[in-house]
This record gives structure tokens, sequence and C-alpha cells, in this order.
């Protein structure tokens, strides 16, 4: 095998990656559904957005589809939707992006953080019945970086505590829970579909649902031009038609709706050619120490749809405790852009301890709680490791064999030759991840 190439020797990816990685994949037919919208000077109107929704609502499987300006308002929507309100608690996990939870608070209510599991990077349902209160409202089920929360377990706690469902979608769109695509297992889903996603439309979010009542309340929170007695029907509704209950202008922009209606015609077809390349990136790895895929397992009819933002799950232990920063390192110099780590888990930020934003004179985490609800971060144990517990794996969109293999060349020349980098360690205990976890061009 040859020299690593951090000790001097050639780099394991040596072809040019092409447009391996380009997403998302941008035809003439998507700048021509664009045109159009501009030509007919309707960015502002809704047409081509309930189109969108119609047709994204069948892909999924649900009664009901509401577009957003992004998938933060459409979260928001959805909490508020379900009932969450001044006092109440959502527990969700703390490894995520913030607006799994943050738009919580400008419904005046607050987190409850809980653990991730190792394998699965998500939310750990043994982690969660100790964390309600008479006050939990709600669990928010992230299925994080594309791999599907455990539903089952989810809606059996939901069950016998009496509480609602919301799935996080913008990491895992097509991807499968034991044979069924996720955003369909709670009492609402919500997703971004910004431009960094898998299935990315531009600054857009889509909101999915099979209760009609949950619908109208998502749209009469934030769509003043929808809420009418054309859309709305619920009793408790009607009599506040005309203006939007939360204040907010949420409507989705006809451009990104039209992106949104070319993508969804192609996204299946593409999506299987991320799977394929992925899990064929994986299958090659499967005999090398030191890390392991992010994936269900074989057989399980479960899937990581677009595989947003993939990473590996780091054990030090099988490489004799070699450092993960000395390890993606080494990767990056045989031409792997990688590093460690993810979100940083939110409840260590100032944020969610002392930042009172609303000017309610004490953290607005605890503005509203019966409880401080801040003492049950100190039980997060996974979640603060998350720095040497993963690092970012490359996002093949093309099943492009050879550079694929190169690639996986790279993973086994490491592993293989660990003992040689603990030789000329240098370790780096630096902070690694992030708050966002994701890259904006421009």
């Amino acid at each position: 095998m040859e020299k690593l190439a951090i000790l001097g020797g050639e780099k394991a990816v040596k072809t040019d990656v092409e447009d391996i990685f380009t997403w998302p994949i941008i035809t003439d037919e998507d700048r021509n559904a664009v045109l159009d919208v501009l030509n007919d000077r309707s960015m502002s109107d809704t047409g081509v957005t309930k189109k969108f929704e119609d047709e994204f609502a069948s892909w999924i499987g649900k009664k009901y589809a509401l577009g957003f300006n992004n998938g933060t308002s459409a979260l928001q929507a959805a909490m508020h939707a379900v009932g969450i309100g001044k006092g109440d608690e959502l527990i969700c996990q703390s490894n995520t992006y913030w607006a799994s939870c943050l738009p919580c608070f400008s419904l005046r209510a607050t987190v409850v953080f809980a653990d991730i599991e190792r394998n699965t990077l998500c939310i750990d349902p043994k982690d969660i019945e100790h964390r309600i209160s008479e006050d939990t409202k709600a669990i928010m089920a992230v299925h994080y970086n594309g791999y599907p929360t455990p539903m089952d377990e989810i809606l059996k706690i939901a069950e016998k505590y009496d509480l609602k469902v919301i799935e996080d979608v913008s990491h895992a769109h097509g991807a499968l829970y034991k044979g069924k695509p996720v955003g369909t297992f709670g009492d609402v889903s919500a997703m971004s579909m910004m431009s960094g996603k898998a299935f990315a439309v531009g600054e857009a979010g889509m909101l999915v649902t099979d209760n009609r009542e949950i619908y109208q309340k998502a749209i009469a929170f934030g769509h003043y031009d929808r809420n009418s007695d054309k859309y709305i029907d619920v009793d408790d509704l009607i009599p506040y038609m005309g203006l939007p209950s939360g204040g907010y202008k949420y409507r989705m922009h006809q451009m990104s709706a039209a992106v949104g209606r070319v993508q969804l015609k192609h996204y299946d077809q593409r999506c299987k050619e991320i799977q394929d390349a992925m899990n064929y990136f994986w299958d090659l790895l499967e005999d090398v120490p030191g890390i392991k895929a992010h994936r269900p397992a074989k057989g399980s009819n479960s899937t990581m749809g677009g595989w947003y933002n993939p990473k590996g799950l780091y054990y030090a232990e099988e490489l004799g405790g070699l450092n993960i920063n000395v390890y993606t390192k080494a990767l990056n110099a045989e031409g792997i852009k990688t590093s460690p780590g993810g979100n940083i888990p939110l409840h260590t930020h100032r944020l969610f301890q002392d930042c009172d934003v609303y000017h309610d004179g004490k953290p607005t985490r605890i503005a509203y709680a019966n409880r401080d609800v801040r003492l049950l971060d100190k039980s997060i144990y996974v979640g603060e490791k998350i720095n040497s517990l993963t690092i970012k794996i490359p996002w093949f969109k093309r099943f492009r064999k050879e550079i694929i293999e190169e690639h996986a060349e790279a993973f086994r020349k490491v592993g293989a030759q660990y003992e040689e980098l603990l030789k000329n360690e240098e370790a780096d205990s630096a902070v690694k991840g992030s708050w966002n976890s994701f890259e904006i061009r421009g």
C-alpha cells in the first residue's frame, strides 16, 4: 500500500471529481419554469405554489401540503398548529439545526433537550420519558442527516403521554422508515427546501399533514392571502379570517415553487442515484477499522433518502485511540474534504442559557416555564461528544465508480496505516462542529 499522503506519499484521490458533488441539478426545464413566473409577473401569487403543494402532498402521501418561504417558518407554524403556546414544553434533540426547536420561543414556549443515540445520531427514545412533565406538549422527531428516527418508539411514547409528534424532515426528503416515507408518521411534518438540501428548490419550506384542523391553523397563522372562507371552515378560526393570526407573511414565492415542481418530477430518480453512490461507497469500507456507516441496517427497509450532509461514525478505539482531528487531517491530505463533528449541541449555546430575547426580564428559555428546564441539560452525554464521534463524508450525487473507489481507498489507506499516524500524532482538541453545519455559497 502506498505511503500516506500526509507523510509524503501520493494522495489517493487522483481523478478529477467533475460534477459528482454539484447540487442541485439545474437544467433548462428549471430555468424556463422560473422565466414563466417572471414573464407572467406572478412572483407573489399562489397559483403555481398550490400546484406544487398538491403534487408534493401526492408524492409524500399526505392529504395536505402548505408551502412556506422557508423551513423555519414551516416548523414554527407546525408548532403553533398542534397547540404549542405559553408555558408549554417541546422535547427535541440538542444536536440539530436551531430551527428544529428555537421558533417555540416566539410562541412563549420552551425546549427541553434530549440526548442522541450513538449510532443513529437521532433522538434517543430511552432519554425522553424522564424529561416529560405536565407541561410537555410535543416531541420533535428530527431525521438527522437523513437517518430515519425510530418512529415506532416515538409514537408509543407520544400515545402513552398524549403528546403531539412533529417531524422535521429537512435532512431526509425521500427517506423511508420501515418502507414508509418519513414525514408521514407524526401529527404534522415540516421541512426546509433551501438550496443546500437534498430536495433543493431555493429558499422554501413545506408543511404536510392529514389533519385538516392543523392544516387550517397553519394557514391562518401566516398566510393572510389564503385565510378566507375558501380555505377555512374550522369554527374557532372563522371569526378571524382575513388577516394572519400570527401576524406573519409566510407564503412561498412562486419562483421557488416553479423550481420545486420541476425538481419533484426528477427527484426519485436522482435520489436513487445518490443512494446507489453512497451505499456503494460504504460497502467498500465495511471492513475498514475506525469508521462505520451512518445508515440503517441492510434489510431493515429503511433508507437515507437523499443523504443530506452525510456523516461517518468514528471509533478511535479501533485505531489505537487516534485523535479524530489527526484522522481527518490525514484524509484531507489524501484528497478528501472532511472535518470532525456535526451540529454542536444547542444547549451549550448561551442563547439557551441566559439570553433575554423578548425583554421579559429573565432568560427566554425559562421566561414562561414552570420549571428550570436548563437543569436537564446536564444529563446529555452522547450529544456533547459529537465532535469526537462523527466526521463529514463525501456526498456523492452521481454514481461514478472510479471516483467513488478512489475516495474509499483514501479511508482504507488511513485505516490501514493508523500506527504511522500515532507516531506523528499532534492532537488538536479545538471545537470543529458548527451551529449550522452547512455551507452557503456566494
